[in-house]
């Protein structure tokens, strides 16, 4: 992998420091920063920017071989050793579980990597995940500090408008379109940046939400076939949808959009970021996920936290399989599924209620709560660490 050049200039960087790093936190793709960690003899520290409840998931799948008690990719099979019954399908579970020639001895680096480090820290919050943090922490026999959600760092509107990338709409212009719109009465659909859906299904994305009628954002990437799927644009959607629909062409500025109080639901691809963004800010979810651990985080949304409905979306989209898969979710079905989460009346306002009570913790974890607390644990014993290896080393020289 090219990434790995980076291990030299990483460690000649760091012999010309003083102080010397007490310790290297390295996100999991990169194993060989174990290698550089026990080098400079101080703690590597593996980051994973999802959550607990997916990790143990793939963790106890793998464990107890759970992926190789079923006979079909669409078999469901019961997730072993969690405080509750989940099932997933075997195709469903992380591209991981899919043998690869090519990738298969990363993979197991990555494995040992992490099983010879010092901790875990995860970009999540305590009361997101109550029991299964514990129970992650169990599994692995290591240390793990929740730190996040990483993205309530920056909270001033420059910050949430360019946060990942330059916007591709003008802040003035997004606020307007939704301070025009009544409290949490719009729709944001934005299935990620990594989005590889073939033109025809987002065309049906398009229909569905403007037959939902309900006012909308919809985000659509440039990508393979986007042409294509700009000329239909063109042919009549955009100025059918003028006043109730705004097109985003290129990146959003999510964290802002989901910020307003117009905005009363969230179609995504359930990526992490995505997922913690959206319950941040009190914003039910619909459930798209696409591939990685977006199905086992759908499971958290909807099954475990109950501040989802899902869209119905029961195969994954994989590099290469896009034209093979097609259409997953017609019009009619994403419309049925908008409604759900928008009209439904009692199931609605439990999901309000508990999105909005869910994110204010969340947020508050970050701002003096568990997250912060984790924080100031984390730097307690790494420099405790550092004080017992100065120690060791002090006694080696006087002997």
């Amino acid at each position: 992998m090219a990434v790995n050049m980076l291990q030299q200039p990483l460690e000649e960087f760091l012999k010309e420091q003083e102080p010397r790093p007490s310790c290297i936190i390295s996100d999991f793709c990169l194993p060989w920063t174990s290698e550089t960690a026990i080098r400079f003899q101080i703690p590597r520290l593996v980051f994973h920017g999802t959550c607990c409840f997916s990790l143990l998931c793939s963790h106890n799948v793998l464990r107890y071989n759970a992926h190789e008690s079923v006979t079909s990719d669409s078999e469901l099979l019961m997730i072993p050793g969690l405080p509750q019954e989940i099932s997933i399908t075997k195709a469903q579970l992380p591209g991981a579980f899919v043998p690869s020639s090519d990738l298969d001895d990363i993979r197991n680096k990555m494995r040992q990597a992490e099983a010879m480090s010092y901790g875990v820290v995860v970009n999540s919050a305590m009361d997101l995940e109550l029991g299964f943090i514990e129970e992650y922490k169990r599994a692995i026999q290591k240390k793990i500090w929740c730190i996040g959600p990483v993205s309530q760092c920056n909270q001033n509107n420059l910050d949430k408008y360019e946060r990942g990338s330059a916007a591709s709409i003008d802040e003035t212009d997004i606020s307007r379109w939704l301070d025009a719109r009544k409290p949490k009465s719009v729709i944001y659909a934005c299935l990620g940046s990594q989005c590889r859906l073939v033109p025809s299904q987002l065309i049906e994305i398009g229909l569905g939400l403007e037959a939902s009628n309900h006012p909308f954002i919809f985000v659509v990437r440039h990508g393979n076939g986007f042409s294509e799927f700009e000329r239909w644009l063109e042919e009549g959607f955009e100025a059918r949808i003028e006043g109730k629909g705004l097109l985003i062409k290129g990146w959003a500025p999510q964290l802002l959009i989901l910020s307003h109080t117009s905005i009363g639901g969230f179609l995504t691809h359930c990526g992490w970021n995505s997922t913690l963004e959206g319950i941040c800010a009190g914003v039910p979810l619909l459930t798209w996920p696409l591939f990685a651990e977006q199905f086992l985080n759908e499971k958290l949304v909807v099954q475990v936290l109950g501040v989802g409905v899902s869209v119905g979306v029961s195969i994954p989209v994989r590099w290469g399989d896009e034209e093979k898969v097609g259409i997953l979710v017609k019009r009619d079905e994403l419309e049925k599924a908008v409604r759900k989460l928008m009209d439904d009346g009692d199931e609605r306002e439990e999901r309000r209620k508990r999105v909005g009570e869910l994110g204010a913790k969340a947020r508050m974890s970050a701002d003096g709560g568990s997250s912060y607390v984790n924080i100031t644990l984390l730097i307690e014993d790494i420099k405790n660490q550092a004080t017992q290896r100065n120690q060791n080393q002090d006694c080696i020289t006087k002997t």
